[in-house]
């Protein structure tokens, strides 16, 4: 399965506007049927009534057939194509492959299903970027490049540099917002929520894909892959994190990949000196996560002010007196429960 065929599919449906991400639903009883072909969910006995923004969150296999049914074979597949599937980005790198794709007219029922949610097709790593970069970025779809500039050997001046060649808008700014916000969700509360990170906005996408064994799809390999940005806001980055065959694990792109993608994305986030944001999709917990909460502003009270707004957390003060002038970490910051605040006293 690739993750990034269910992007393209839910961005090609909220262009066309044949779903509503929060007012169409769709019931997943935990399999589809098509001309005979039984699909199922990855969950057994399905999601239930979702909204369609429920249907991306959860990464449900029904719900992207029925999406894809919404926009029909020829405007699935002229979106895939836009994207630039099915042809070589044009990267400043040698054996560069177009990917295989079904063809339009040899396409049924069964087909256009399992292309909607990334089933059936082969694709590179850098038309997955690219074309993610395209749904994410206002609809604007570049040419990768890995070379920034030339520079002369002797002097290190700039001989040539590369600039940014941008081929064609393929989607309004408007749907893009959308597309980042269901990613965004994606990674908040749903199947991506291994790549969260607290006060950073995150977005993305898990995949889990059969491998191909002489001709069919193996039952025990798969390929286990997250591909996300940077702030979702605002991306500046996209990351695309792939497994092959990985071993002793639970077999899905959410448990193995995803991780892999926030220890990355917390590297880049001290590279780069992205800032943090008060405005992030608060995380859905399981019992099993560390939770965090949003930490009070407890500058201006009094001490035994400051200790009730605080209770549960553990308290360090800094200096004399009865008022907090500051406190660290920031009011408005998602923080450990039960962790340490320092408060500065006037």
């Amino acid at each position: 399965m690739v993750a990034t065929f269910k992007i393209i599919t839910l961005t090609a449906a909220l262009e066309e506007k044949t779903i509503n991400l929060f007012e169409g639903t769709y019931n997943d009883t935990g399999s589809i049927n098509v001309d005979g072909a039984t699909i199922h969910c990855w969950k057994h006995g399905g999601h239930g009534m979702q909204s369609y923004l429920e249907v991306v969150e959860n990464s449900c296999n029904p719900g992207f057939v029925n999406i894809g049914f919404t926009l029909g074979t020829e405007k699935l597949m002229n979106y895939i194509h836009e994207f630039g599937f099915g042809q070589k980005t044009g990267i400043d790198l040698n054996g560069e492959a177009t990917g295989i794709l079904f063809k339009v007219a040899n396409m049924g029922p069964v087909e256009t299903a399992t292309t909607a949610f990334g089933q059936g097709v082969s694709v590179t790593p850098i038309q997955q970027i690219t074309a993610v970069s395209a749904a994410i970025n206002g609809g604007y779809l570049y040419q990768p490049y890995m070379v920034k500039n030339f520079l002369e050997s002797e002097t290190n001046t700039v001989v040539k540099n590369i600039t940014p060649v941008m081929k064609k808008q393929i989607i309004s700014e408007e749907t893009s917002k959308l597309v980042r916000y269901a990613l965004e969700n994606v990674v908040a509360k749903g199947s991506g929520h291994n790549a969260y990170i607290e006060n950073y906005r995150i977005g993305g996408k898990t995949g889990t894909a059969q491998t191909v064994e002489n001709g069919v799809y193996s039952a025990s390999k798969y390929i286990l892959s997250f591909i996300g940005f940077l702030p979702a806001d605002d991306p500046e980055l996209v990351l695309y994190v792939a497994i092959d065959n990985a071993k002793n694990v639970v077999q899905y792109g959410g448990t193995v990949s995803a991780p892999i993608a926030k220890n990355i994305f917390s590297s880049a986030i001290d590279i780069f000196n992205i800032s943090p944001s008060k405005e992030v999709i608060p995380k859905e917990y399981t019992w099993l996560d560390t939770k965090y909460v949003i930490l009070p502003d407890v500058v201006g009270m009094s001490k035994d002010e400051a200790k009730k707004a605080l209770k549960g957390f553990n308290i360090e003060y800094s200096g004399s007196g009865e008022t907090v002038v500051y406190q660290a970490p920031a009011a408005g910051m998602y923080v450990k429960e039960a962790s340490t605040v320092t408060l500065m006293l006037n």
